[in-house]
């Protein structure tokens, strides 16, 4: 089995080594770089192509939205993830319409962060298990 490399862009230096350690943990993937900023992470993408970006939407300059939007650019191969502590219907949305393939909390990311890379993997959208009053059309106030 190939290795997953993983870009993770979040500037809580806390936050950094909680994916790293987590993630490591799994023989599967490999954390190769971590970026503290929108504008690093778009960079590091264009230079490693990773399989899969971590992406905060809280950053300093460049928000998470716009890094992403960016990242689909210039590594359009590249499935990115978004791990915020951003709950608002309006961010989660955001995020699927630039292109992210899942959205997960960060105080859910114990639980779901390494079930959410795997399906996003597999081509599948992700969501935290704990998002409510989102149901994943193009109109947050739509229902299905």
């Amino acid at each position: 089995m190939s290795v997953v490399q993983i870009l993770a862009v979040d500037d809580s230096l806390p936050w950094q080594r909680f994916v790293q350690s987590h993630l490591e943990a799994e023989p599967e993937f490999k954390v190769i770089h971590v970026a503290a900023s929108g504008s690093e992470g778009v960079q590091k993408s264009n230079e490693l192509q990773p399989e899969v970006v971590l992406m905060d939407v809280s950053l300093p300059g460049m928000n998470g939205i716009e890094a992403a939007r960016q990242i689909r650019r210039v590594s359009p191969g590249s499935k990115i993830l978004f791990l915020s502590s951003m709950d608002d219907i309006a961010f989660i949305q955001a995020a699927f319409e630039v292109g992210g393939s899942g959205y997960v909390f960060k105080w859910d990311a114990g639980r779901d962060l390494i079930p959410a890379i795997r399906a996003i993997l597999l081509g599948q959208r992700f969501v935290s298990r704990s998002v409510t009053g989102w149901n994943g059309s193009s109109d947050p106030g739509s229902k299905s």
